[in-house]
């Protein structure tokens, strides 16, 4: 089947994203599970991906909580130590693609300020021929407004669009919309399959 564009999801596909890792670094395990069982971390992250302020959001959810107050600021403070390292290969690969002009776009669930901050440390981030933001379109996966909007702005018929991304609600939400579809579970599968579908060779995906 036709393939017009890859779109790369960001966290967890070209960035690691596992907040849990670090606090069990931070603060040890046990208080780190105490804290994420009584304060809803991911919930205020949603909120930021929805395109409210960073820095406001995370500092009013630490106000909250006066007894986890300096944790949570750490989401903010230490956010870029929260997303990393990158994922080496997942890199070359769009950049492998979009040397063989293939139209690379990024679809992600990411806030506006953090994101233009990962831009300054992940200069990749900055390499893409269309980039989606959730936070800057005020509309998130899985939602179908967020798809359907891609599908508008980029004008290709959806069931050209070959989308990897390392959740399954996401990956079910781009399938009813009859787009291609990859759940990243590593880089490696993913370059296996950019080369299955001809887009790359295999000298190109290592």
């Amino acid at each position: 089947m036709t393939i017009n564009a890859v779109i790369f999801d960001i966290g967890n596909v070209l960035i690691e994203w596992q907040p849990e890792r670090y606090y069990d670094r931070v603060i040890g395990a046990d208080r780190r599970r105490a804290m994420f069982a009584e304060v809803d971390l991911h919930g205020m992250n949603d909120l930021v991906d929805q395109g409210h302020h960073f820095t406001d959001t995370i500092y009013e959810w630490a106000e909250k909580y006066p007894d986890w107050r300096e944790e949570i600021r750490m989401w903010h403070d230490k956010w870029i130590e929260l997303a990393s390292p990158e994922i080496p290969r997942s890199v070359r690969v769009l950049r492998a693609l979009r040397t063989r002009s293939i139209p690379v776009f990024a679809l992600t669930n990411f806030g506006v300020q953090n994101f233009d901050y990962a831009t300054t440390v992940y200069p990749f981030l900055n390499e893409f021929d269309r980039l989606y933001v959730s936070g800057r379109m005020r509309m998130v996966k899985p939602f179908a407004d967020i798809y359907e909007a891609v599908e508008l702005d980029c004008g290709l018929d959806p069931s050209t669009l070959l989308f990897a991304d390392d959740r399954i609600d996401n990956i079910e939400a781009a399938q009813v919309r009859t787009w291609q579809t990859h759940l990243f579970d590593g880089p490696q599968g993913w370059a296996e399959r950019l080369v299955a579908e001809g887009l790359l060779e295999e000298s190109e995906a290592t």
